[in-house]
């Protein structure tokens, strides 16, 4: 298994990880902010017509090089909020 990594090397597309094993879907970004270390969570693409989902981030569980892994399953994760990502100036 590889090492874990910090949120701040997370890329858009790296694999999102459910506890059962199943793909839940695809990094579209990481939230937080980078100056003062706070990681607040993901944006989460689960297919393609879907709108991203967010994954606050006392739902990650590890994160490693190319996957971030997740404390539930793909039953939970399809109960999570719809991303709406802050609009300019907000």
């Amino acid at each position: 298994m590889p090492d874990p990594v910090s949120w701040f090397v997370v890329e858009r597309g790296w694999e999102v990880v459910g506890s059962d094993g199943s793909k839940l879907g695809t990094v579209e970004e990481a939230l937080g902010d980078p100056e003062l270390d706070i990681f607040d969570g993901l944006s989460v693409a689960t297919g393609v017509l879907g709108k991203p989902r967010y994954v606050p981030a006392e739902l990650v569980q590890e994160i490693v090089k190319g996957s971030v892994h997740l404390s539930i399953g793909q039953d939970e994760a399809e109960r999570l909020d719809e991303y709406d990502a802050p609009r300019a100036g907000n």
